[in-house]
């Protein structure tokens, strides 16, 4: 990464508070997070889309979605830090998260969450082949139009951070809290050839 972020000293407003949540949290300021720095506003913009989308669809189907978005892209950032997240916030155990990120179509997910996870994943490798088709796919799953607008714009959120961050060659940090196996299994879709 060539950018330069402001340094802790130099931190103030909500840079100052994106480098105190991954301090208080981890003890360090992760890569991305300063990456993210150089424009505090687009942060504050993108927090904001994201505080938007998730009461429809609530957080479990947030982070379902932000996983299959990250995974469709290869995005070792945001799979990590979501994994983590996830597990964090107890949304699944270790080895259903482990399974989920090797394959979620068998990972114990009701069919209305993996028929979620199939959408943002499609819309991350190929969104110009989607048809009303794959909208109707998460109707019939009993998702509303808001919710169906909502899980769209939370995958595209994904692509938009995660390809900024794979453009600017930002470092993947080491996330503390995940296990070897975890680790490995969320790390697994970044290793396969792009489609």
């Amino acid at each position: 990464m060539i950018i330069a972020p402001p340094t802790v000293d130099q931190a103030t407003g909500h840079v100052a508070d994106m480098y105190a949540g991954d301090h208080t949290v981890d003890g360090f300021v992760y890569a991305h997070t300063q990456a993210m720095a150089v424009n505090p506003e687009a942060h504050e913009a993108f927090e904001a889309l994201v505080r938007a989308v998730v009461p429809s669809i609530g957080f479990r189907n947030y982070e379902l979605v932000t996983l299959a978005a990250a995974r469709g892209i290869r995005s070792a950032h945001c799979l990590l830090a979501h994994g983590r997240r996830t597990l964090r916030a107890e949304v699944m155990g270790e080895d259903q998260l482990a399974d989920l990120a090797e394959d979620y179509r068998a990972a114990g997910l009701s069919e209305a969450e993996v028929a979620m996870m199939a959408y943002a994943e499609k819309l991350s490798t190929d969104a110009a082949s989607m048809t009303d088709e794959d909208s109707r796919s998460l109707r019939d799953h009993g998702f509303s139009d808001r919710q169906i607008v909502d899980i769209t714009l939370a995958a595209a959120a994904r692509n938009f951070f995660s390809r900024a961050l794979q453009a600017l060659a930002v470092p993947v940090d080491e996330v503390p809290g995940l296990s070897p196996r975890l680790r490995t299994a969320l790390l697994s879709p970044t290793e396969h050839a792009a489609p």
